[in-house]
């Protein structure tokens, strides 16, 4: 009796009779034997493998690999043991597409390398009947020294994103800054308008503040005096300049 998920692989006086199964199967005694194979998923762990990637670090890397048989006759007949040879094939190949990659590849880009490792492994056991459905890299150790580096160049590159966020936010500030300044200096009453919206904000602060609001007409007033009080038009320029003239 044969089960769903499995297949009878005969053999009649040591030549290929075919596979049989699922279900009730019968056998001549003394001229057939047989060869029970499972076409159920197949997990192997593939164990941690030293590798130097290209640019010359030194990491241990392990992965699981998902294989089924597909065609029991190929498994059986052109392979001695389909399960140890996939499973050194594995292991070689997870060495040389590690070694090919660099240690920021292994790290931040595991699926194109999953995906590597299936199409060779794929190919390479097709004519075995197997078909790999996956390849998971599941943990890539790296030393404790190069961790280490590898913290510290992480920390510098987000200080200097912050440092660049910091100073973006004051270059847009102080342009924004710039244009409500001119904007205040050119409309009339923009000035007393931002000082009435200051006093509020001085008045919730916490402490003992006291604000004396002077009218804005001062400040024209003393425009005016400064304009005219100029150094050209003062008495001493003119008491200044006689002598030369008299020199001349």
């Amino acid at each position: 009796m044969v089960r769903e998920y499995e297949r009878l692989v005969v053999f009649r006086l040591g030549r290929l009779v075919g596979a049989r199964g699922p279900g009730l199967v019968i056998l001549i005694p003394f001229l057939d034997h047989i060869v029970r194979v499972s076409l159920r998923v197949v997990t192997l762990d593939v164990p941690t493998q030293e590798v130097i990637t290209r640019d010359n670090v030194t990491c241990s890397v392990n992965a699981v690999v998902y294989y089924r048989v597909i065609d029991p006759n190929n498994a059986i007949v052109n392979v001695e043991n389909f399960r140890e040879a996939t499973a050194q094939l594995s292991q070689t190949t997870l060495r040389s597409v590690a070694g090919q990659a660099e240690l920021d590849e292994l790290l931040a880009e595991r699926d194109k390398l999953n995906q590597q490792i299936q199409k060779i492994l794929d190919e390479a056991t097709d004519p075995w009947g197997i078909k790999v459905a996956a390849v998971e890299i599941k943990d890539v150790g790296i030393p404790e020294g190069l961790q280490r580096a590898i913290s510290r160049q992480a920390s510098a590159e987000r200080e200097r994103r912050a440092a660049i966020i910091q100073a973006e936010g004051e270059q847009q500030a102080a342009q924004k800054l710039a244009d409500a300044a001119s904007v205040l200096g050119t409309v009339p009453g923009g000035l007393f308008m931002r000082l009435l919206r200051s006093i509020p904000e001085i008045a919730a602060g916490q402490g003992n503040i006291i604000a004396f609001p002077l009218p804005m007409e001062l400040r024209y007033l003393a425009e005016k005096l400064v304009l005219t009080r100029r150094p050209d038009d003062s008495p001493g320029s003119e008491r200044q300049e006689s002598p030369t003239d008299d020199n001349k």
